[in-house]
């Protein structure tokens, strides 16, 4: 079972894009505060079959995004974290990479927007018992394309007044590890002012023909004025050679 639990433990962690096929706009931003609590029993193994780990991994985050419209069409973006996590093998706590890019709307009009990213992620710093730590030792680059439609309501007293769809696709080219792709949908709709429903799918690849992973989340974003909360649950649904992960989402949105 000792390969199996390290190769899960190596494999690219998934992870959500946070920005936006619509930018900012100019002089306008947001910033979030996100809080993830995951834990796995089980992980996919090479084949993508479920099975035990040798003991229960867990993996906690504190991350924050922010963004800040330059002009109409150019956003700034920031993100970072601090990671812990634990399994029979490794037990690390650090910092994770610091990442700065920009965001350009390439296109826009009253229903679809378009926009590409390009971002640099400064190496993470952390303890570990023995394996190199998540971000350790490393830069990485990634670009993003992201195409956006608002969509009208369907009507109903339980359906969403306006709805959106958003697709994300991503390239990472990291330095010490394998380069990775990656693919998030997002479904939203909103019910009246104050509420939005959000559902999720982040999935992705590595370069090596290793890790795959597929995970779906769902979160209510309740909205007070300028903040906003949110509060989700994230499971893995598929993978290769990654961790079963399920867990709590929390994160706290404030706009200026």
């Amino acid at each position: 079972m000792r390969p199996l639990a390290v190769a899960l433990l190596l494999a690219a962690a998934p992870s959500a894009a946070q920005a936006s096929a619509w930018t900012q706009p100019r002089g306008q931003g947001q910033v979030i505060i996100k809080w993830e609590d995951m834990r796995a029993e089980r992980g996919f193994d090479p084949s993508g079959s479920l099975a035990d780990l040798p003991g229960d991994r867990s993996d906690r985050t504190v991350g924050m995004f922010a963004e800040y419209g330059l002009t109409e069409r150019l956003t700034v973006q920031f993100k970072g974290d601090w990671q812990d996590g634990r399994d029979v093998f490794v037990d690390y706590e650090g910092r994770g990479p610091l990442e700065l890019g920009l965001t350009w709307q390439a296109y826009r009009d009253e229903k679809t927007a378009v926009s590409l990213y390009a971002g640099y992620a400064d190496a993470g710093e952390g303890r570990n018992a023995g394996y190199a730590a998540p971000g350790e030792g490393r830069g990485d680059w990634e670009v993003r394309a992201s195409v956006g439609r608002n969509l009208q309501g369907v009507g109903g007293p339980w359906a969403p007044d306006r709805s959106f769809i958003e697709l994300q696709t991503a390239r990472r080219m990291r330095t010490d590890l394998p380069d990775e792709t990656r693919l998030d949908l997002t479904l939203g709709g909103h019910f009246g002012r104050d509420w939005m429903v959000l559902s999720q799918a982040f999935g992705g690849m590595t370069d090596d023909d290793g890790a795959r992973w597929l995970s779906v989340e769902t979160s209510v974003v309740r909205r007070f004025g300028d903040w906003s909360v949110q509060a989700g649950w994230r499971e893995a649904v598929a993978g290769r050679e990654t961790p079963q992960s399920r867990g709590w989402v929390l994160a706290v949105w404030r706009r200026f």
